[in-house]
Parts: structure tokens; C-alpha cells; sequence
């Protein structure tokens, strides 16, 4: 079971924007003005994104992991301002509750976000106990969300010591670009309307299973179960 973070269990873009900017300058020495669309990024292809976006120059290939490194610390700098900024969507810790206690189930995140963040975000809201993170997939590696999908797969079939075919792999997020990335990737998913993209956009993206929130953890294990079927 992998869920997406960002917009789909927390919302905490106000605090991540402000991060983004701070390290951007740090390492470039360049004010970020004009951001890009968040929504199944990960923070590598971000970076560059924000580097076309403000015409910054992007053939020192030494900046990159500077700008994670730079990321991760302007991120703990505000880790205060999580809990204050951000918030908890509706329904996310009873939905988690309620995944955790299906039997054969592995539940974990596959984000965009680098680990130290997301895991930040996450334990904010005491969602981070719910998760076996050490499975997860994070931006921090320099794959594509599909590629993490596998990967994640992979090292909770490791981890059990047992195998999760790609069909009873669920991945559960609220952005277009992510339900294309769970079709690539081979696993099934599951849309929630939680961000910018609405219910038929999902759907039509390859999201035969989309629902309104999570407040109705019922549907929610119901969704998962049809969708594993």
C-alpha cells in the first residue's frame, strides 16, 4: 500500500515554498521567483524546473546535491512550522489506522519529497508511526516517480520476505501525474480530489477508482480491497 504525501494525507505547500526559495538563492545566488507545478515532481526534477523557469544557468552538475543538502536544512529550520502552517487533510490518520490493520499489508509513502523532509511532515501530524518508512520511496534518490513505485515494491517484498505482485499494489494520491506514474510503474491507482485536479481529470488519467477524501475510511478500505481484487 503506498500512499503520495503532499495534498493527499498533509498539506504543508506554505512551509515547502518558503524552503524551496531559501535554498534555491543558497546555491544559486538567484531569487526564486517564478515556481513550478509540484504535483508528482520530485525534488531533483523540481530544481531543474526552477532553474529553466528563472533562466539560471544549469550545467554545473555540482548543483544538485547541493540543493538537496541545502533543502533539507531550511526545511529543519521551519519544522516548527508545520504543525502551525500546515495541516492534516480530513480522514488521513483514521484512513492510515484502518490500512495498517489489513492483514498481508505493507503500508508505506512513495514521494517526490526528499526523505528528511518527508518524513518530517509526516511525523508533524503523528502519521510517521503508521508507515514502515524504511521501505519507502523519496525523492531524495534521482528516479522518476514510476521508477520509485518499483523500487518501493521491491524492497517491501525484501523487507516480508514474501511478493506483492504489481496487482495488489495500491498507490493512492490526489494528481494526475501520479496516477500516470502508478500505470507505468504497474500498480494500481486510486484517486482522492484532495488537490488542483478534479475527479474526471483522474479518471481519465487512468484512474478507474477515485474518491472525494478520505473522511470515510470505509470507502477508503473498500477502494483498496476492489481495487486488489
Amino acid at each position: 500500500m503506498l500512499w503520495n504525501i503532499d495534498r493527499t494525507l498533509v498539506d504543508v505547500e506554505r512551509v515547502a515554498r518558503a524552503a524551496y526559495a531559501e535554498a534555491f538563492e543558497k546555491v544559486t545566488g538567484h531569487p526564486l521567483v517564478y515556481l513550478a507545478p509540484t504535483a508528482g515532481a520530485t525534488d531533483s526534477e523540481l530544481f531543474f524546473a526552477f532553474l529553466a523557469r528563472n533562466n539560471v544557468p544549469s550545467d554545473d552538475e555540482t548543483l544538485l546535491p547541493l540543493y538537496l543538502d541545502a533543502l533539507e536544512q531550511a526545511f529543519a529550520a521551519r519544522r516548527r512550522e508545520v504543525g502551525t502552517k500546515g495541516r492534516l487533510l480530513p480522514g488521513a490518520t483514521d484512513a492510515l489506522r484502518a490500512v495498517a490493520a489489513l492483514p498481508d499489508t505493507v503500508q508505506t509513502v512513495v514521494t517526490g519529497g526528499i526523505k528528511p523532509n518527508a518524513v518530517a511532515k509526516l511525523a508533524a501530524f503523528g502519521l510517521d508511526s503508521l508507515l514502515n518508512l524504511e521501505v519507502g520511496g523519496f525523492g531524495s534518490q534521482n528516479y522518476l516517480k514510476a521508477s520509485l513505485i518499483q523500487f518501493t515494491r521491491m524492497r517491501a517484498e525484501q523487507s516480508r520476505g514474501t511478493s506483492f505482485p504489481d496487482a495488489s499494489t495500491v498507490y493512492v494520491s490526489h494528481s494526475v501525474r501520479d496516477v500516470e506514474a502508478a500505470l507505468i510503474g504497474r500498480v494500481t491507482p486510486i484517486g482522492v480530489v484532495s488537490g488542483l485536479d478534479t475527479a474526471a481529470q483522474l479518471r481519465k488519467a487512468g484512474a478507474e477508482i477515485v474518491l472525494d477524501d478520505l473522511e470515510d475510511t470505509v470507502a477508503v478500505v473498500t477502494a483498496i480491497q476492489r481495487a486488489t481484487e
